[in-house]
């Protein structure tokens, strides 16, 4: 049996929290014992560019950076600037949406066969009071999908990684990671 790796490219645009989410689950693979390797790619707008991380882990050292020519799972947060993630999902791959935003015909514009989940994170972030923690709803889903970590893992990883003048979102943060696990347990 082949050493496992996972890649992940996540995907969106500035102000969705997209490298906070792509740091998080590096952060919570290696503290798992996991090996793990960030690629961060973003435009220098604030709000509204583009905004990828790109995230291999494996359960042995990684031999390359994660420049990936394919993926086996792809988050899209937000339709623009979503070719770059779409094209490289592999054809068997895992496709989450966030269908408060990423329209069914952006998923058809993607040539695989694989899985295709749909949440309205968005939507569900601000039912939570949190509209900022869509993207941990949708990282909440993911760990739950694939087991790649935990959602325990995750929360520990969140609140190292937010800044203290952030800490108040922690607890809203935690109870999305939740609720995108929950969304996803009877998948």
């Amino acid at each position: 049996m082949g050493i496992l790796e996972r890649e992940v490219i996540l995907c969106g645009i500035g102000g969705q929290g997209i490298q906070l989410i792509g740091k998080a689950l590096a952060l919570a693979a290696t503290k798992a014992g996991r090996y793990a390797m960030l690629a961060a790619d973003y435009g220098g707008e604030m709000r509204g560019g583009p905004s990828q991380a790109s995230v291999v882990i494996g359960d042995a050292p990684l031999r390359s950076l994660p420049i990936l020519a394919s993926s086996a799972a792809a988050v899209l947060m937000h339709h623009k600037f979503s070719a770059f993630a779409r094209e490289r999902l592999r054809p068997d791959g895992l496709l989450l949406l966030n269908t408060s935003i990423v329209t069914d015909t952006v998923a058809g514009e993607t040539a695989h066969q694989g899985r295709v989940v749909g949440l309205p994170v968005t939507a569900m972030a601000r039912e939570l009071g949190a509209p900022q923690s869509a993207g941990f709803i949708m990282l909440g889903a993911y760990a739950g999908l694939t087991g790649v970590v935990t959602a325990a893992g995750l929360e520990t990883a969140m609140r190292s990684l937010l800044p203290p003048y952030r800490a108040q979102h922690g607890d809203a943060n935690a109870r999305a990671i939740a609720a995108g696990l929950a969304e996803v347990s009877s998948l």
